[in-house]
């Protein structure tokens, strides 16, 4: 029998403890007895095997506020809903990376092997990103859904840690997009969008299995990176004012009622258009904070996501107020 290693050893170990806490219901401290070791060393294991994915811990309350409210937004809105239950003094900041968390957690349920993901770049994919549970998959492909790059960077140093981060979770091979986020002139889009290069991440976005995005809000507290990033000059802003706009997903912009295809800037824009990303069998949508309220009714307005990760303090705004 070949030696295994200490990582090997540790998962074995994880999965054991996690078997009897889990499944015999034995204590940390009867644990600690039976495999002669600490009660901290008993914790520490249980922990890595609920961030590995050894352990999928799942709550079902029909008395849970959160569940009346994922029922009336899935009535209303026809989209799965998760609402995380997250104290209304909590900050935005921390309310950010709690949705992430549980938005990183559920994604391992989406994601399987043979599958073409598409995954967008921000403040909040940034935080699912860092709370992804490792599943081993099979040619899959991991893909970039919008460019990144402006006046001050490519934008390849904070996109592809994003993409990275996915990459390793999944085992899967990573496709980046390696245009601006926006062209100044329609016409240089246009052109470079008949590259070959550009036609194959274009013909591999078009095979998306899942899609995985936020929602960019001007409005919201912790500012979405396509408004403080360099990305829009003041121009770009009034032109967006003039047009109503309340939100994008993937730099591709909207109106609260949906509507998206006059919108200026989006003729410019490299992200997936509406249309297409439609097509997408199941889109993932991950939105935190009061402030992106309006984005959101626009989002669900153009039916953008078959599922939506929100706080409850934004879901409860949503179906009181529409």
């Amino acid at each position: 029998m070949p030696a295994q290693s200490a990582e090997d050893l540790k998962v074995r170990a994880a999965l054991t403890a996690a078997q009897m806490y889990y499944l015999q219901n034995l204590t940390m401290d009867a644990i600690a007895r039976e495999l002669k070791t600490s009660r901290s060393s008993v914790s520490r294991l249980l922990a890595h095997a609920r961030d590995t994915g050894l352990v999928d811990i799942q709550i079902h309350s029909p008395l849970e506020r959160g569940g009346q409210l994922e029922q009336e937004i899935a009535r209303r809105f026809k989209v799965t809903t998760h609402v995380v239950p997250i104290p209304e003094t909590t900050s935005d900041v921390d309310r950010l990376e709690r949705v992430g968390m549980t938005a990183a957690r559920l994604l391992g349920r989406y994601v399987d092997s043979n599958m073409t993901v598409g995954v967008a770049w921000g403040s909040t994919l940034s935080a699912i990103s860092r709370h992804l549970v490792r599943k081993d998959t099979h040619n899959t492909v991991i893909v970039q859904l919008n460019g990144a790059g402006n006046t001050q960077t490519t934008g390849i140093d904070y996109a592809s840690e994003i993409l990275q981060r996915f990459g390793a979770t999944f085992s899967a091979q990573i496709q980046q997009f390696p245009v601006p986020a926006f062209f100044d002139d329609p016409q240089t889009k246009e052109a470079l969008w008949r590259e070959r290069s550009t036609k194959r991440v274009l013909e591999i976005q078009s095979r998306m299995d899942v899609a995985v995005f936020g929602l960019g809000s001007p409005f919201a507290e912790v500012p979405s990176h396509v408004y403080i990033g360099g990305y829009l000059d003041a121009q770009d802003y009034r032109s967006l004012s003039a047009d109503k706009v309340v939100g994008d997903v993937a730099t591709v912009f909207f109106r609260q009622d949906g509507s998206w295809k006059d919108v200026a800037l989006n003729a410019r824009g490299t992200g997936v258009h509406f249309d297409r990303l439609r097509r997408v069998a199941r889109r993932v949508c991950v939105v935190s904070g009061s402030q992106k309220l309006a984005s959101l009714r626009g989002a669900l307005a153009a039916q953008l996501m078959t599922d939506l990760v929100i706080d409850e303090g934004l879901a409860r705004r949503l179906v009181s107020t529409v």
